[in-house]
């Protein structure tokens, strides 16, 4: 998946400063000068992080972010608003779960290290969800091995602790045995 930013602000000049600032990172950069433009883009593209301005007509930053938090919950958001306020932004933490409340105007070097920062951290937990699903597979097949094989998961030891190792089977006959339980589930 291709590291691709939505901004969302009503004003067309605020999308050309960040696409303009933007233009020497490796993010492709999709635009929208409303809440239902990003929302249509979202349907049709991958998105990692949105960014969306607080206060645009028909629907504020911190009400389209929490739509996007509920049909994609696993973007990242990020308000970037001229009109800071304790409330916006609270309405953005609670509703929005934002990444980041950014003010206008920005720092430009902070607003490229929040989107680094951004993109990194959805490639972790993309990371962490790639690896969970692994480990539930291979618990799966490990209990269906167990099932099938329940003698490859018995353990023996004796009285003090250590293993004891059936001496009545070769090395052979363990590799046939994991040979075939391999091919089962290859």
């Amino acid at each position: 998946m291709k590291d691709t930013i939505l901004v969302v602000d009503d004003e067309p000049n605020i999308l050309s400063s960040i696409k303009r600032l933007l233009m020497d990172e490796p993010y492709e950069i999709a635009m929208a000068t409303t809440a239902e433009d990003g929302l249509e883009i979202l349907k049709h593209r991958a998105i990692k992080v949105v960014v969306s301005d607080e206060c645009m007509p028909g629907m504020s930053g911190s009400e389209f972010l929490a739509i996007v938090k509920t049909r994609y919950p696993d973007v990242i958001r990020i308000i970037l608003t001229g009109h800071a306020s304790t409330e916006a932004a609270i309405r953005a933490v609670n509703n929005g779960e934002v990444y980041r409340f950014l003010t206008k105007p920005w720092q430009d070097y902070e607003l490229i290290l929040t989107l680094r920062k951004a993109i990194e951290q959805y490639n972790l937990q993309e990371e962490n969800r790639r690896l969970l699903n692994l480990l539930k597979r291979q618990y799966i097949e490990l209990e269906l091995l167990r099932r099938r094989y329940p003698e490859i998961t018995e353990i023996e030891r004796d009285e003090e602790g250590n293993l004891l190792i059936d001496e009545d089977i070769s090395e052979e006959e363990f590799q046939e045995i994991v040979a075939r339980c391999m091919k089962e589930f290859s």
